[in-house]
């Protein structure tokens, strides 16, 4: 399963910074009294009782932004909420009830996710009485805490924990399991072909297809088979340039290609040969590797170019310019005729199992010890960096945590350099890996992990250099 995410929502200034940072145990998010400081989401992997999950913090509901960043701000709320699946709906014990936490009440009434209502800032056990107000509310259980008495912390991990989907044993499921249906975002700029290449999946004029620019206004879902599969096709607007956003219903198409990119298992970012990668493109790959989804280029039209251009120019062109994603495969189509669509789908249904797949500790600690021993990471501080524990701790995307004994040691390189060695030795060569480096907890007594004469031989004939 997906590693599980707890949004922290709430009105300004009920201490929902603070309580992440209580939570997470170090200053990250800025706690300030000026109303509207937290504006993006902020996460941080925690493990309690066993269970992994992202802790995101918000900005607060409602707030009249000094900066004219409303929207971006109710945005990155909606988004967090959209993807949550446990909510923390924090409240301040010492203000009381207030209009702001009614509003933010309703916005989360159709919320089908567990809620918890957090009344923060009660500092002394006297208050709990006062606080059962909230439950007029009508969201979620209650339970009153305090970052700065350092109340309730562990009970409210646990109603955290207790409240988070299902943990699935990877042991109990079926060595085949089936795919679900999968679902499959079109993107790109306008006039690219994905309407096009809808209609030539399920045979039939489904969508509108026009050479007149922007035809998709919002997105659409189809649903397909193929060769017994079942798909779930998301037609998406095309994108413009920031600038060229000039109406609502522009804007709206943006934003909903975007939700689309997050509803989707794969991800299909088309080109024209015809024309130069822009800005536009750039912004879109970005908004896909933010997301860790998988995806592949597709270059559509080749039938234009195919006489006049081999496909290694282009395909030098979209490594060059997208250096992050050398991951992403590639395919060339014609959606107009059909060809190389069916290899095309056949190759996503491959990068949704990829992002399903798990490996075992020991493998991921062997890979990790031969890694290690192939190419050490460098001297922080006069100090060697250790690895001592690698595990996987969700799937969609592969989701690893290395435990080492000081996380900023590992440079950016040298993690990119890990990145390459899990892709090219694990079931996951083409999709994004989210990779997690922890301080090891006060106790864990497990030792650095030190290349077997095994892991040694590994490390000679199969982990890349850097």
């Amino acid at each position: 399963m997906a590693l599980p995410q707890v949004v922290i929502v709430g009105r300004p200034n009920t201490g929902k910074s603070s309580l992440f940072n209580w939570l997470v145990g170090k200053r990250l998010a800025i706690v300030d009294p000026t109303a509207g400081v937290t504006r993006d989401r902020m996460s941080y992997l925690l493990c309690h009782e066993g269970r992994y999950f992202e802790l995101v913090d918000t900005g607060g509901m409602g707030i009249n932004d000094v900066d004219d960043l409303t929207a971006e701000i109710e945005e990155q709320i909606d988004h967090a909420i959209e993807s949550a699946d446990v909510v923390l709906f924090v409240v301040d014990a010492q203000a009381g009830l207030m209009s702001h936490d009614a509003e933010v009440a309703q916005r989360l009434r159709y919320i089908q996710q567990p809620i918890i209502c957090v009344a923060n800032k009660a500092d002394v056990q006297s208050m709990d009485a006062a606080a059962a107000e909230f439950y007029r509310l009508g969201r979620g259980k209650l339970i009153c805490t305090s970052t700065k008495q350092n109340r309730n912390r562990t009970g409210l991990l646990d109603m955290i924990v207790d409240r988070l989907p299902a943990e699935v044993d990877p042991e109990d499921e079926p060595a085949e399991a089936i795919l679900p249906e999968m679902r499959v975002a079109l993107v790109g700029r306008r006039n690219t072909g994905k309407s096009t290449f809808i209609n030539t999946l399920v045979n039939a004029e489904r969508m509108i297809v026009s050479e007149v620019p922007g035809t998709t206004r919002d997105s659409v879902d189809v649903r397909f088979e193929l060769d017994g599969k079942a798909f779930i096709a998301i037609d998406t607007p095309g994108v413009k340039r920031g600038k060229a956003i000039k109406t609502d219903l522009d804007f709206y198409s943006l934003h909903r290609a975007q939700r689309s990119i997050r509803r989707a298992d794969v991800v299909l970012i088309f080109f024209d040969p015809t024309q130069r990668i822009s800005k536009v493109d750039r912004q879109l790959c970005d908004y896909v590797t933010d997301q860790y989804k998988p995806c592949i280029f597709v270059v559509n039209k080749w039938d234009l170019m195919a006489d006049s251009m081999p496909t290694e120019k282009w395909v030098t062109y979209l490594h060059d310019t997208f250096r992050t994603m050398q991951y992403a495969p590639i395919a060339f189509i014609t959606g107009q005729t059909g060809k190389n669509v069916k290899a095309l789908l056949n190759h996503g249904q491959m990068l949704f199992k990829q992002t399903r797949e798990r490996v075992t500790t020991g493998r991921l600690n062997r890979l990790v010890a031969a890694a290690v021993a192939k190419n050490p990471p460098p001297i922080h501080k006069g100090r060697p960096a250790k690895v001592y524990y690698a595990t996987q701790v969700g799937v969609q995307p592969p989701t690893l945590v290395l435990f080492c004994n000081n996380p900023s040691a590992f440079s950016q390189p040298y993690r990119r350099y890990l990145l390459k060695v899990f892709r090219d030795n694990l079931p996951f060569a083409e999709v994004p890996i989210k990779l997690y480096l922890r301080k090891r907890e006060p106790g864990d007594s497990r030792d650095e992990i030190v290349a077997s004469p095994a892991a040694e031989s590994v490390a000679e004939n199969d982990v890349a250099p850097s």
